[in-house]
């Protein structure tokens, strides 16, 4: 593919091959790092701009963090929570992977044309009552409508600010040969959660998501004193994705064992039914943290419950991201170019 080229201003993605955008774009995979890497940062980025969650910056002396998401989920309700919780959560939890602690918020609400307004009314009431769960305020915020058919009820737009404590740097840039990748819990709920509900598929169980604020464990870790290097929340791509750009980032590998990985045996049963891999499932509540291997039993204690190791950083970066499968083969992850499963966020 070529370098953008400023003089001209030609578009650097092959448009022979993609001549509009597709869901695939938006997905978390490599469609969506060929748009990140060949339009958004040769128009908006800088030589040493680092792809976070969040921007780290300074402001008179403080360092902050700021982040910014767009929802557009379907359907708006899921077991486990909608679109106005996630909004609130999902981004309190970019800010909490740059080891923020989260502040405020704002909140933009792009609502269609007769939309019943009990719907926005839960919505709203959402929003608010997991912003006083996750300990931020809402403070600011736009409202648009767009013509019947042509917003899907309601897409949300969230921004957020918060303060980043001491000079720690958390960013792939820190992350060294050695380091243990953990993870806080089981992976691939919230993606199966959606599937059902849109799909209308039955389970024996229900399965909800694990959408959930996470910065309180992850300054959690940070007021232990564990040596944090890098996080990562595991949403779009699920983990497969996050470890992926984190060790091109890095330019080293990391392998995985997949006896360590937790999945659900209902998620799974729902995997192999439906031809996911839960590697690559969207999660709304759980990230990874890359810590020194000296630290890992204090921050596996500090994470609590359900927190596991699940691999280790290597100095092989052929592929970046191998797993140990459980009858002993090492298994390439990949990248997807797109998503298992769109406008899951």
């Amino acid at each position: 593919m070529s370098d953008f080229d400023v003089t001209s201003g030609s578009c650097p993605l092959p448009i022979q091959q993609y001549p509009h955008v597709l869901l695939a774009h938006g997905g978390g995979g490599r469609l969506m790092q060929h748009l990140i890497n060949q339009v958004f940062l040769p128009a908006f980025g800088s030589a040493d701009q680092v792809q976070h969650d969040a921007a780290t910056l300074n402001l008179e002396g403080d360092r902050i963090a700021l982040t910014t998401d767009s929802y557009v989920v379907h359907p708006l309700f899921f077991p486990g929570g909608d679109i106005g919780s996630m909004a609130v959560y999902g981004t309190v939890n970019d800010l909490a992977m740059a080891g923020a602690r989260p502040q405020y918020l704002t909140a933009g609400f792009i609502l269609e044309e007769g939309l019943p307004m009990s719907i926005l009314w839960q919505v709203v009431q959402s929003m608010a009552a997991a912003a006083e769960k996750a300990g931020v305020q809402i403070v600011t915020g736009d409202t648009k409508v767009v013509d019947r058919g042509k917003g899907d009820g309601i897409f949300i737009n969230t921004a957020g600010v918060g303060v980043v404590a001491g000079d720690r740097t958390i960013s792939p840039s820190q992350v060294q040969v050695g380091d243990v990748v953990l993870v806080n819990g089981d992976i691939g709920r919230h993606g199966i959660a959606i599937m059902a509900v849109r799909e209308g598929l039955m389970f024996e169980t229900v399965i909800e998501s694990d959408s959930a604020p996470v910065a309180a464990e992850v300054l959690a870790l940070l007021e232990a004193g564990i040596e944090v290097h890098c996080l990562r929340d595991l949403t779009r791509g699920g983990l497969a994705s996050a470890l992926n750009e984190i060790a091109v980032a890095a330019k080293l590998g990391i392998r995985l064992e997949e006896r360590a990985i937790a999945v659900r045996d209902d998620v799974q049963g729902a995997c192999e039914i439906l031809g996911f891999d839960p590697l690559y499932l969207a999660n709304e509540g759980r990230f990874i943290a890359i810590v020194p291997p000296n630290q890992v039993q204090a921050a596996l204690e500090s994470l609590g419950e359900g927190a596991a190791e699940i691999g280790v950083v290597t100095d092989t970066t052929t592929p970046p991201v191998t797993m140990m499968s459980e009858i002993g083969s090492l298994r390439t992850v990949d990248l997807l170019s797109g998503e298992q499963l769109p406008r899951i966020c």
